[in-house]
């Protein structure tokens, strides 16, 4: 056969063991699928696909000031001069790119039908249309031009395209990513865009940070649909290895609807969020399937309420079920929890690498250095380039009759260049600069236009250099660019963080001895009660305490930005009710709440003691109340910022379920902000963020009693762009002390306020410094207390209430806190003596 194949001169026949052969072919390929389409880049955090679609449409100039295009027109231009795959291949990547339920910051803009959540497919490419989003424009290709990345031919060599894209921000761990090779996959998960900057400084500032910093500053991924992360034992593994599985849940919580069988109210769940990349549609599916099985129960009905608004899917429970059974069951049988399982795989210098999250952030900042040295380079040459042209233009403007001379005596345009160069010393651009140069140019305005120019000029070259130059200096420049990303396009977390639980059951704790064996009989509602105190921080701690106990020092217990806000005098047996801005309450055992020791003298954070189900209310816990046992003799007295007021029968508050009851329907674009315990006999200040105050009579002229299902009476006539600021009961005559945003306060007498009606204007009891400046809280003082006053920058002060002055209602104040710069004060907290 080799002798007739050579007579055929076909060439020489090379003998080759299969397996060697096999072997070599099967890792060219597989190599070819690692680089060539799989794994992303750690310097951009793309794939080559992702990669040309962006720089096919900054090509085609669809920058975000510039209409939408066909998406047809954008994959023909990629099929054509990038990417010679299939059509569909490049569509669906486009299409990813667009959708924000798949990428945290979409780095394309689309009009469209692009799919949504439940596995819809999008419209074809010749009906959507695209173009760059703005962080894809600004913060992916805005120095593609600057020489700062290197370029290699297409696949015929007909076109140039980039190697990496100049990005700005790690995005592969800002919008994550996912891609299955051979032998090999990877699974990074998307973060919040704020938290990676911040590590990014960090790391710049402090090299050596601790991982334990670096967790702080990026506590865990943050996916476009929200959703919670349990615990963060995932977290560190994957974060400190490289891979690790991160528990997700949905968001559920509980309310009391109409059902839609009978017109009865019942319980129902309803679920606002799913995990990343749970398909809604599956899921409900799932759910149903389960229910109709037999393997789910409880469940009476299932229903998809999601608009525009948002996602809302319908639980309803049967009269009989326990909600917290059927959401641990959804959990353990459905994808309402599941693990992310995240692989931080991505190519490095053209090979595959497992990397910790250090090691992404610390390659990104290799890259980015590299990127500004070549980008101030080519910035630095062309300076150099033009001033070098201006100094030959002024320095021909100075000898301007000589210049016309050898112009006119030259007979063409080459003999003219050469003398010039010679007479004048130029360079042969400087000539050309000056052959090319209208006779405008030869006013006195154009030559001092130059003038500024060229001063301009070296600034900048001065300002390059010293960047080059200069490693710090290039650093500081570097986190200016990101810190101005951030403020940018910077947003608020949505997936948030929730500590994990082990639950352990009763039957598994066996008593050791037969008097423990007596006693574990007795339920906690048959053993006698004992008192207990409760004290409460301004971070949300609490901690019990024994009557006559030996209490910890204040340091101690909470450090320097906590302190002591209320105190309660209890028993074991008691409900401690605990009321959130959305106007609901839920109740928790005082005998749930260990006594403090030696090892936590703090306490526990008050959100531990509701049920998971509430604890995604842990940012509006608004009152902790203790019901006194006269509750025939107390109210409670609700508002809302918009000034809807409501009294309310403590009879209302007793026998809270734990899935707790609602006391107020809230509005979308209100929420409940004061709650106070009074008598009947009390009066009630209501204050505004423009100063004026508003006291009436808590009577059932002024202020009715109702029940739970009214939505409350108008309290106060104020202007639009006003709120409610604060609400105080008052038995007596008594001080209040009103403070600003701007740092001004004085103390008032209750007596000097008007009494009124209820949605009365009220009585201007603060007149302001500056028209800028609002009234921000309003309290009942003691001269042996201090004051808490809190900014928007984290910073605190305290100071005595004596120190405040006593001032009449047409004071202006006296200013206690100097403010910086765009720094108001956002609350003010009366501060307890520990153990007081």
């Amino acid at each position: 056969m080799a002798e007739q194949l050579n007579l055929l001169n076909t060439g020489q026949v090379v003998s080759t063991a299969l397996h060697t052969e096999m072997q070599r072919s099967y890792l060219e390929y597989a190599m070819s699928v690692i680089v060539g389409r799989a794994l992303p880049d750690v310097r951009d955090g793309l794939k080559p696909v992702h990669r040309r679609i962006l720089y096919a449409m900054h090509e085609l100039g669809l920058t975000p000031d510039r209409p939408y295009r066909k998406c047809a027109r954008v994959v023909g231009d990629v099929l054509g001069k990038y990417h010679p795959h299939g059509d569909q291949a490049v569509y669906d990547a486009l299409v990813r790119l667009v959708q924000d339920f798949s990428s945290r910051y979409p780095l394309l803009g689309g009009h469209g039908n692009f799919g949504s959540v439940d596995n819809d497919p999008p419209a074809a490419m010749r009906y959507t249309e695209t173009r760059l989003a703005p962080i894809g424009h600004e913060a992916m290709l805005r120095e593609i031009g600057e020489e700062t990345v290197e370029f290699v031919g297409n696949f015929d060599n007909s076109q140039q395209e980039p190697t990496v894209l100049p990005a700005q921000l790690p995005f592969l761990l800002i919008n994550g990513c996912a891609g299955i090779a051979v032998g090999m996959a990877t699974n990074i998960p998307p973060h919040n865009l704020g938290e990676i900057v911040d590590g990014l400084i960090a790391l710049i500032d402090h090299p050596d940070l601790t991982e334990e910093k670096l967790l702080e500053l990026i506590p865990g991924p943050d996916f476009p649909t929200g959703g919670q992360i349990v615990g963060n034992g995932g977290i560190k593994e994957a974060y400190n290895t490289g891979k690790g599985g991160i528990i997700l849940r949905g968001v559920v919580s509980l309310e009391e609807i109409v059902s839609t069988r009978g017109g009865k109210r019942r319980t129902a769940i309803i679920v606002t969020e799913l995990p990343y990349q749970v398909n809604k549609a599956g899921w409900i599916e799932k759910v149903a399937d389960l229910v109709n099985q037999g393997r789910l129960h409880g469940i009476s009905d299932l229903r998809d309420e999601s608009d525009r608004q948002g996602m809302r899917v319908v639980i309803e429970l049967k009269r009989d079920a326990n909600p917290e059974e059927v959401i641990g069951e959804l959990y353990h049988q459905t994808a309402l929890q599941t693990t992310f399982g995240a692989i931080l795989l991505a190519l490095v210098e053209g090979q595959p690498r497992q990397l910790s999250l250090r090691q992404m952030l610390q390659e990104f900042l290799r890259f980015r250095e590299d990127t500004l040295n070549r980008r101030y380079s080519y910035e630095l040459g062309k300076a150099e380039n033009r001033a070098s042209i201006v100094a030959g233009l002024l320095k021909a403007l100075s000898a301007v009759d000589e210049v016309i001379s050898i112009l006119r005596q030259s007979p063409d345009g080459s003999t003219a260049k050469m003398v010039l160069c010679q007479q004048l010393e130029l360079t042969e651009t400087q000539a050309d600069a000056i052959l090319a140069m209208p006779l405008r140019r030869l006013t006195s305005l154009e030559q001092q236009n130059l003038q500024e120019e060229f001063h301009q000029l070296n600034e900048q070259i001065t300002s390059l250099r010293r960047l080059l130059e200069d490693r710090r200096e290039l650093l500081k420049s570097l986190k200016k660019d990101l810190r101005n990303l951030k403020r940018k396009y910077g947003d608020t977390r949505r997936t948030k963080l929730i500590p994990g639980h082990i639950a352990v059951k009763a039957d598994k704790v066996k008593p050791s001895s037969p008097g423990e064996k007596e006693k574990s009989k007795i339920s906690p509602e048959e053993q006698p009660p004992e008192p207990a105190i409760l004290e409460f921080t301004q971070r949300g701690y609490v901690r019990r305490l024994a009557p006559g106990s030996k209490k910890a020092k204040a340091e101690a217990i909470m450090g320097e930005n906590d302190f002591l806000i209320q105190t309660e005098i209890t028993n074991t047996h008691q409900d401690l009710l605990i009321l959130n801005t959305s106007g609901k309450v839920y109740p928790a055992k005082v005998g749930d709440i260990s006594p403090i020791s030696a090892r936590s003298p703090r306490g526990i954070p008050l959100i531990t003691l509701l049920t998971s189900t509430a604890q995604g209310n842990v940012e509006g816990i608004l009152g902790r109340f203790i019901l006194p046992e006269t509750k025939d003799t107390h109210d409670m007295v609700i508002v809302t910022k918009q000034g809807r007021i409501k009294r309310l029968s403590l009879e209302e508050l007793t026998n809270v379920s734990k899935r707790g009851i609602t006391i107020l329907k809230v509005k979308d674009d209100d929420q409940l902000c004061f709650a106070q315990l009074t008598n009947p006999n009390h009066n009630l200040i209501l204050a505004s963020s423009g100063g004026r105050c508003l006291r009436f009579a808590i009577n059932d002229d002024q202020l009715p009693v109702m029940g739970r299902g009214a939505m409350g009476l108008q309290s106060f006539r104020i202007l639009k762009s006003q709120q409610i600021i604060g609400c105080v009961t008052i038995g007596q005559e008594e001080n209040l002390l009103l403070v600003t945003q701007e740092g001004y306060a004085k103390r008032i007498s209750s007596s000097s306020i008007r009494p009124g009606n209820r949605g009365d204007l009220g009585t201007q009891m603060l007149k302001f410094h500056n028209k800028t400046d609002n009234l921000v809280a309003i309290t009942r003082t003691n001269t042996s207390q201090e004051v808490a006053l809190v900014t928007n920058k984290d910073r605190m002060l305290k100071t005595s209430i004596e120190s405040i002055p006593i001032l009449d209602r047409d004071a202006r104040g006296e200013n206690i806190f100097p403010m910086t710069r765009d720094e108001i004060i956002t609350s003010v907290v009366l501060v307890l003596e520990t153990g007081s």
